[in-house]
């Protein structure tokens, strides 16, 4: 088994991921919004070298990140990673995203 995770910068591609992950049997996925770092120390009212990047970026819209949780065998892991790259495109280009897996040595709570 494994964890796939996907940190999915391109949010407006989202549907059509789902869609598409549904048409190849992806069976289930836990989405959850996230922030990315840079956001975050922009927002710290105690770092007063961000002031000039918080002036900027204030009245830009909040980065936001999706990321997607799949647990998996290694063959769905396989082809949910094709479905991924296929929707998506190369994770290499700038503000795409990342992908990457773990894997689970024990799992409960997910059925055949």
């Amino acid at each position: 088994m494994q964890l796939l995770v996907l940190i999915l910068k391109k949010v407006e591609l989202l549907d059509s991921l789902l869609k598409e992950l549904a048409n190849g049997g992806v069976k289930g996925a836990t989405i959850v919004e996230g922030t990315g770092m840079a956001e975050a120390l922009v927002n710290m009212e105690d770092l007063p070298m961000f002031g000039v990047l918080r002036n900027i970026l204030k009245d830009e819209e909040k980065e936001i990140s999706k990321i997607l949780f799949f647990v998996c065998s290694d063959e769905e892991m396989i082809a949910t990673r094709g479905i991924i790259k296929n929707v998506v495109g190369d994770l290499k280009a700038p503000n795409t995203g990342i992908m990457f897996s773990i894997p689970i040595t024990y799992v409960e709570g997910i059925g055949n």
